[in-house]
């Protein structure tokens, strides 16, 4: 029988394109998305990752339609720009529960049906800002450095249940996420940080609207659905960005963070 795919964010970008390409292999693939959605070959349920009630409910529709989820696909996210002094609180909790929590929120609602099946596969977007703090993008990657250390924790406690747990490190891409961030009002209205933040985020947009695209990334996905052993972390990039992430394993933190500031002219 064909897999049971589930994946979150699927109305754009890395969810979209992963969905189709999964779809078109043959597998039965689920998409999540906070607004209604239809195709012709992938399954849309209306869910808020951050919204618990909503995620069980989405799961457990999944499951009474098919019996089981094989493999989680956890893509819902967004970012938001700004100084991490100026940050409100209501960014920083959308920030952090979309991205973290909402990957979490799905886990815990999949990973009791995956422990009955006794195998299930896990795979959870990361990001080489994951990697390293970039400047202006702090929470943004703060998010994803909890998704790294969730995943790796995860991966060992649940391996003796026959899941396997992966990550996937994007580098820059060209899609949506670009357009839709959100740039905080306090930073580009402060003395100090605007002026920076503006000369940094043209260089984080510029460098965005010439990646790579999406179908590069929803095939590396479809490897990892097919692979028989899933390798823990997967970086996805141009030659440049993935030497960024060898770099960051060898020089100093003072080093690194020298080269993140002068890359971004922070």
């Amino acid at each position: 029988m064909p897999k049971v795919i589930l994946i979150t964010g699927a109305s754009s970008g890395f969810g979209f394109a992963t969905a189709e390409a999964l779809a078109a292999r043959g597998y039965i693939v689920y998409g999540l998305c906070r607004r209604p959605m239809q195709h012709v070959a992938i399954r849309y349920l209306q869910c808020d990752v951050c919204d618990r009630d909503q995620v069980a409910a989405a799961v457990a529709a999944v499951v009474k339609g098919q019996g089981r989820v094989d493999v989680l696909i956890n893509n819902a996210g967004l970012g938001i720009g700004g100084a991490l002094e100026l940050a409100t609180p209501e960014e920083i909790d959308l920030q952090m529960g979309t991205n973290f929590m909402g990957c979490v929120n799905m886990c815990q609602a999949v990973l009791p049906h995956m422990r009955r099946q006794r195998q299930g596969r896990i795979i959870n977007l990361s990001s080489i800002g994951g990697v390293m703090g970039l400047p202006y993008q702090g929470f943004y990657s703060a998010s994803k450095f909890a998704i790294e250390g969730f995943t790796e924790a995860l991966a060992a406690e649940v391996k003796g249940f026959g899941i396997s747990v992966a990550m996937v490190e994007p580098g820059d891409f060209a899609t949506g996420f670009t357009a839709s961030r959100r740039n905080s009002e306090a930073t580009l209205a402060d003395p100090d940080y605007g002026p920076l933040f503006r000369r940094s985020l043209a260089i984080i947009e510029k460098e965005e609207n010439g990646g790579l695209k999406p179908e590069v990334l929803a095939q590396r996905m479809v490897r990892l659905v097919e692979c028989k052993r899933v390798p823990l972390r997967s970086v996805v990039s141009n030659l440049e960005q993935w030497l960024s992430v060898v770099i960051k394993r060898v020089v100093s933190g003072n080093q690194m963070v020298g080269i993140l500031r002068s890359y971004y002219k922070a």
